[in-house]
């Protein structure tokens, strides 16, 4: 099934949201139809966390993750950081990651068994 959503007339919802099998993302900030398709969708199955990352709504655009983890950039504030662990299901493990190209979900595209990583990237990032 798919459900059509807009962020602020931008089409680019994967920019201001991130979905995985066991969590959603979704900007703070934004029109409540934006949420509602989220929340009317998902929230019945898994947790629709509204964050932002550094301060900035594009929380897919800097965020990559799974059901088992989530990576954020190290611009990410504690604040922040400490709303998605309480947020998020305790299986899932965040970590911060400073790295050089901080646009992770631009870098780095993974599902549950593999995860596919710009060359640039550092290799203790990929591990």
């Amino acid at each position: 099934m798919a459900s059509r959503a807009q962020f602020e007339n931008s089409n680019e919802i994967g920019v201001f949201a991130n979905l995985t099998n066991a969590y959603a993302l979704c900007a703070i900030g934004g029109s409540e139809n934006f949420y509602s398709v989220f929340e009317q969708e998902l929230a019945d199955h898994i947790p629709v966390v509204h964050t932002s990352i550094a301060g900035c709504r594009f929380v897919g655009r800097v965020t990559v993750g799974n059901k088992r983890g989530l990576l954020v950039p190290s611009t990410t504030t504690d604040v922040e950081l400490q709303h998605l662990r309480n947020s998020l299901p305790d299986s899932v493990v965040i970590q911060r990651i400073s790295e050089r190209l901080s646009a992770l979900g631009n870098c780095i595209v993974c599902n549950d068994h593999v995860a596919l990583v710009h060359t640039d990237i550092d290799r203790e990032t990929e591990d």
